[in-house]
């Protein structure tokens, strides 16, 4: 009797000590979206005072992510599961340095160029697109729309370094022309 009462009471412990506060952590820390997206929105509304961007008209998404419509396209907007044809240039809001594109001259403009790369229009499906901040955005576009994306980090790459031209928590632009969808 003794014994299993010993067992029940380290039972109880375990459980009371594992889930405590002060128990450590393993693995890198969280991902702290809400913070960083509060310091995007800062950086955004300073960058959209002072960048001249021409648009018809602008669309501020509750997720934080901000299109700008410089050619309104025609038809209906696309739906999850959509297939959707675009063409880009990724830049840096931070500096405005390209880092991707679907141009070739584009790449080779920017010293961005990789032999063996085929640049052509991207396509993906609306709702398991690579950058998140794409769903919401292409969302609220119809085909053949011109517009540039603006995209906080929690919506973009997070805190992950993809490649050395994309730094940790960086808030993202493109310029799309949004060629249709399927």
């Amino acid at each position: 009797m003794n014994k299993l009462l010993g067992i029940l009471i380290g039972f109880v412990s375990l459980i009371t000590v594992s889930s405590c506060d002060t128990a450590p952590q393993f693995g890198p820390p969280a991902y702290d979206a809400v913070g960083n997206l509060a310091l995007d929105r800062v950086k955004i509304d300073a960058y959209l005072d002072t960048a001249r961007i021409d648009s018809l008209y602008r669309i501020h998404d509750p997720s934080g992510i901000i299109i700008i419509v410089q050619q309104e396209g025609v038809g209906s907007r696309p739906i999850f599961g959509s297939v959707i044809y675009t063409d880009y240039t990724g830049l840096l809001m931070s500096d405005g340095s390209v880092f991707d594109t679907s141009y070739e001259q584009v790449a080779i403009g920017n010293n961005i160029f990789v032999e063996g790369r085929k640049y052509t229009t991207l396509s993906f499906v609306l709702g398991s697109a690579r950058i998140l901040g794409w769903d919401f955005a292409f969302a609220r576009l119809r085909p053949r729309s011109r517009a540039r994306l603006i995209i906080p980090s929690p919506y973009g790459f997070e805190n992950l370094e993809n490649n050395s031209r994309i730094p940790a928590n960086s808030v993202l632009v493109y310029d799309v022309d949004f060629r249709g969808i399927d």
